[in-house]
């Protein structure tokens, strides 16, 4: 079977700036793929370069078998992908519910109220904040309203760009809890994530980014014990 995305010799940066050079990686179906590596490294760039949001110099991304390097941004969510970004992530004075329905404009769901009902049912936190601004919530339950809005147009492929980063350590674990039960419903995950030992332990694999290019990759279990990996990556200690 085909991956759902490879990425395939991707060179791309910004105003002609190339910030990754010849990146190689393949997402199949239903995996959790997770791109780690040190700031800088061009983590962001990869989710980005996917997204329509910067400027492709040579290379190939192919989603579900069609090239996409060049197609335009609002095209590729009725395509069945998706994005949260790392900022500026939610709308902060319209209601969770306003916001979740923003997730449904680009790619209208066939079964609206089914796929709300989903969406809350992962993320039960925002059953009773419906009608409240959700820039009065917590850190964690915005991050939640912006995963739900991302699942409202029912993607296939879902771009995660650090979810975790600013949450408290209880947040974080729920979080990744939750990245966990969307894969469960049957959606592809490609993650970048600043958390790399906890995204590790949850990833099937795994693609380590240094100056912009390939460094290592393998599953996730296999990179968590992987000494240089560990030294150079991961803090130097053992996993627990």
């Amino acid at each position: 079977m085909s991956p759902l995305l490879a990425i395939d010799g991707l060179t791309a940066g910004y105003g002609g700036l190339p910030i990754i050079d010849n990146i190689n990686l393949l997402v199949a179906q239903k995996e959790i793929i997770v791109v780690i590596g040190p700031n800088g490294a061009g983590k962001s760039t990869v989710l980005k370069s996917v997204f329509a949001l910067t400027s492709i110099l040579s290379g190939s991304i192919r989603f579900a078998d069609q090239e996409i390097a060049g197609i335009a941004t609002q095209k590729l969510v009725p395509m069945g992908i998706c994005a949260v970004p790392q900022t500026r992530n939610i709308f902060p004075s319209l209601t969770v519910r306003e916001n979740l329905d923003i997730g449904t404009y680009a790619a209208p769901p066939r079964n609206r109220a089914q796929v709300e009902e989903g969406v809350l049912t992962l993320f039960p936190d925002l059953k009773q904040k419906l009608d409240q601004p959700a820039g009065e919530l917590s850190g964690g339950q915005r991050q939640m309203v912006t995963l739900g809005r991302a699942l409202m147009s029912e993607p296939k492929l879902l771009l995660l760009d650090e979810p975790t980063a600013g949450l408290s350590p209880a947040y974080l674990e729920r979080i990744f809890d939750l990245i966990l039960a969307i894969r469960q419903t049957g959606i592809t995950i490609l993650m970048v994530e600043q958390n790399a030992r906890q995204a590790l332990s949850i990833a099937d694999r795994a693609y380590v980014l240094v100056n912009g290019r390939n460094f290592a990759s393998d599953t996730g279990a296999n990179l968590l014990a992987n000494d240089e990996i560990r030294r150079s990556f991961l803090g130097g200690s053992r996993p627990s």
